[in-house]
């Protein structure tokens, strides 16, 4: 019975962590899949929301700042605005820059903020992180505070998920897609293209200064660490790759596949002769980018690739085309 338990509760922890990395995943969809803005600073939004709700909402403390024990839906909102305020300055400097030359510009941003965390030890208590931070739920009795934390994550991912995909059939939503595949044109077109890629990358970075805000509420600590590149930025983008860019249901999908994928391989890796286990970090990575080729080798736009408003993926749109432009011809030659 106890058995049962533990593989219950692991369930539940492994459904949260892959809702929270669900709303990362759905920002940078966003970003990229919406707008094709290459967003290679993620760690740094998440860490900005984590530190911004943990110091809120933790009780006063001489090691940091803050200490408001301010309710978590005043942190987590607090979050979202910070992170969007932040964005807004970046993109405001940054945004008319080519896509590889911006992933480069928010790799050095998102640097820059980590090492701001880890160092002003006055504010943040450096490398020993905020700990004890409140979370929700947590008065109830196990398992009940765990399960009720977990329905709060999918409840957000779902409203989320809902909204998103309202703007993506709007004109708004048509407009990024315009600009992704042809700025000049969008441009030409009349449309305010700096404008609306600002706005595309502040609503992304808030969503993952949300998703920041969760993970310090649920791991009840935030630390330079647990704002590491590897899993807050290169693990995004493969889940957003494997599950289907422009797509929510896609990015949703990858997030869960791929975070049951890395929790698995740390099972995995922890199981190996003590002579590879120093190099278990590595193991996990080669998995990650193994699974990530086998993937993309038979589902070259993901597993769940682009649907045009109309409901067609962007490929069987373009072979409609195609054949109407035929038959179009045909008609003409009969004619």
């Amino acid at each position: 019975m106890d058995q049962f338990y533990g593989i219950f509760l692991y369930i539940v922890a492994l459904l949260t962590m892959g809702g929270i990395y669900a709303i990362l995943t759905l920002g940078l969809n966003i970003q990229w899949g919406f707008t094709g803005l290459f967003n290679a600073g993620i760690a740094g939004f998440l860490a900005v929301g984590a530190y911004t709700s943990a110091l809120l909402t933790t009780a006063a403390s001489e090691r940091h700042i803050g200490g408001l024990e301010a309710p978590y839906i005043v942190g987590l909102g607090a979050a979202m605005v910070t992170s969007g305020i932040i964005a807004y300055v970046i993109g405001k400097i940054c945004i008319r820059l080519r896509s590889d030359y911006l992933a480069i510009a928010t790799i050095g941003i998102a640097e820059i903020l980590r090492l701001v965390v880890k160092n002003e030890t006055w504010a943040t208590n450096g490398p020993r992180g905020v700990s004890m931070v409140p979370k929700p739920f947590e008065t109830l009795p196990e398992p009940y505070n765990q399960i009720c934390f977990l329905l709060l994550i999918l409840a957000t991912v779902g409203v989320i998920y809902l909204l998103i995909e309202r703007a993506r059939r709007s004109p708004w939503g048509r407009v990024m897609t315009a600009i992704r595949e042809n700025e000049d044109a969008a441009r030409a077109a009349g449309k305010d293209v700096e404008r609306l890629r600002i706005e595309a990358f502040v609503i992304g970075s808030m969503l993952m200064g949300l998703a920041g805000g969760f993970m310090a509420h649920y791991l009840k600590f935030i630390g330079p660490n647990a704002t590491d590149p590897l899993t807050s930025t290169f693990l995004v983008w493969v889940m957003l790759t494997v599950g289907g860019s422009a797509n929510n249901k896609g990015a949703i999908l990858g997030a869960m596949l791929i975070w049951t994928v890395w929790s698995a391989t740390e099972i995995f890796t922890s199981r190996l002769p003590e002579e590879l286990a120093i190099r278990t970090a590595y193991i996990r990575i080669f998995l990650i980018g193994l699974l990530l080729q086998i993937i993309l080798q038979k589902f070259s736009k993901g597993i769940l690739p682009e649907q045009r408003p109309g409901g067609q993926s962007t490929a069987a749109g373009q072979s409609t085309l195609a054949g109407r432009s035929t038959m179009a011809g045909s008609k003409k030659d009969s004619t």
